[in-house]
């Protein structure tokens, strides 16, 4: 019986198919473009040992900094976020699971019903007996218990389709969260340095309001022997104070930083522990940047960007196969009487049933082509993205390779700089002390001394954060 139900529902489906000419609109076509150069520039094109295989546990050595990253990828709320939005993708897919299945439940019911006696019902139930000597009951109970089935016959692969895209986007997901790790590792990273730095540099500011400290009261003895105006001696205390200043501002961003930290952390406000002496002893390792191509299956936000293109590609399918007719076969078995004795006598309370339905669309297709060139369009969008993805991560590592050169040799010159202009005080201060030089050259000097002693710190800094960024575009940190 349901195997000619199925024939005769399929036969009318290829009628209602003729009849209803389910010619699909045409798309426009989009080529993917996934080619990368073949090298980056000025860069070697080692395929072996890049940086994106190292595991960050390795990457970093710094134990303090290990410590923070081990807890933020447990306690960040907009990590674990991210995890429960893989959770939903992953129900979404038990869903389209269920939806292939046939739908079975079982139900109950109990009601009465009482008719008027001149009704055409009434007046026809009343003359009726249903055993000799008994009428119809009257109010007519009834009672019913069975069980029912509905299924929908994926013809089309409107289902299967359905549940491919959502075991995609599941995956896209997964990568999603690898990407928010690998820039989760960068920001703490980023910022642990940046913390290094600024303990580095309110240490030299403490070192210089002593130097400074010194220098004034020698100014003061000698404005009192007359070899120096007052004018001398406000010059240097203005100096000090000024220097004394910039503690302030420092200890406010190292608060800032450290609560950054925190945050990411997912903890309240508390000191992050670190070693401030290991700024000094920090050297950029060379980084292998690999080959372009290399990307394409490192970096998380290219493979999410692949799977979404995937997915809209499925989407599609599942749009298109609404221009089809569907058809869905139901079926209901239980006991059906107006007295509970009587329920599950049978054959005479016994009931069954077993229908298919086909639905065609006819008249309103215009709602069902929307949706087509809809997802068609998303589909195109989602090409776009994943080109654009390709080229944004290929010109971070190329940005961050030349920045690593560059830095390297700022960082030479820098270091030079600083050791002239040490030295450079001490020349001053000793013409200072012996009249030959005026006391706005020893100002100057100690200033530019000061300044060129924060740049070495923060080239030094920048030098840390390109070693992280390169580490993040080449899409490590996750595996």
């Amino acid at each position: 019986m349901l195997k000619r139900i199925i024939y005769i529902c399929l036969g009318a489906t290829a009628i209602t198919l003729a009849v209803s000419g389910c010619k699909t609109p045409e798309l426009i076509q989009k080529n993917v473009n996934d080619a990368v150069p073949e090298s980056y520039q000025n860069s070697s094109q080692d395929s072996t040992n890049t940086a994106a295989d190292v595991v960050w546990k390795d990457y970093f050595s710094d134990p303090y900094l290990k410590a923070l990253i081990d807890t933020a990828l447990s306690n960040n709320q907009e990590l674990n976020i991210t995890l429960q939005e893989i959770q939903i993708a992953q129900n979404e897919i038990r869903v389209r699971k269920g939806e292939i299945l046939p739908s079975v439940g079982l139900g109950a019911a109990a009601g009465v019903d009482k008719v008027g006696r001149y009704t055409s019902q009434g007046a026809n139930d009343a003359n009726t007996d249903i055993k000799p000597g008994k009428e119809m009951p009257d109010p007519l109970q009834d009672y019913m218990l069975g069980a029912y089935a509905t299924w929908e016959v994926d013809i089309w692969h409107k289902l299967r389709n359905a549940k491919k895209s959502a075991m995609t986007r599941y995956l896209a997901s997964v990568e999603g969260k690898n990407f928010m790790v690998t820039n989760l590792i960068s920001e703490i990273a980023n910022s642990y340095y940046e913390l290094l730095a600024l303990d580095n540099q309110l240490a030299i500011v403490k070192q210089n309001i002593e130097i400074q400290n010194n220098a004034y009261e020698i100014v003061k003895y000698q404005k009192q022997a007359a070899r120096v105006t007052e004018l001398a001696v406000r010059r240097f205390e203005a100096q000090v104070l000024n220097t004394k200043s910039l503690q302030f501002g420092i200890q406010q961003n190292i608060i800032e930083i450290e609560n950054r930290i925190n945050f990411l952390v997912g903890r309240f406000p508390q000191k992050v522990e670190r070693d401030a002496n290991a700024f000094g002893d920090l050297i950029p390792e060379t980084i292998q940047a690999g080959i372009p191509s290399q990307l394409l299956a490192n970096r998380p936000d290219i493979r999410q960007a692949e799977l979404e293109l995937a997915a809209s590609k499925i989407d599609i399918n599942v749009a298109k196969a609404d221009f089809y007719p569907s058809l869905e076969i139901k079926a209901g078995l239980g006991f059906n009487a107006f007295n509970p004795s009587y329920i599950f006598t049978s054959p005479e309370s016994l009931i069954y049933s077993l229908t298919g339905e086909l639905i065609a669309p006819l008249i309103n297709r215009n709602a069902i082509k929307a949706r087509y060139l809809m997802a068609n369009a998303k589909q195109i969008q989602a090409i776009y993205n994943y080109e654009q993805t390709i080229l944004n991560a290929y010109i971070e590592v190329a940005n961050q390779l030349s920045n690593i050169s560059n830095l390297e040799k700022t960082y030479d010159l820098k270091s030079q700089e600083v050791q002239a202009l040490t030295q450079s005080v001490d020349i001053s201060n000793e013409l200072f002390n012996s009249a030959r030089a005026d006391y706005m050259e020893v100002l100057l000097t100690q200033r530019d001394a000061l300044e060129s002693r924060f740049d070495l710190i923060e080239t030094r800094m920048k030098q840390m954060n390109a070693k992280v960024n390169i580490y993040q575009a080449l899409g490590g940190g996750w595996k």
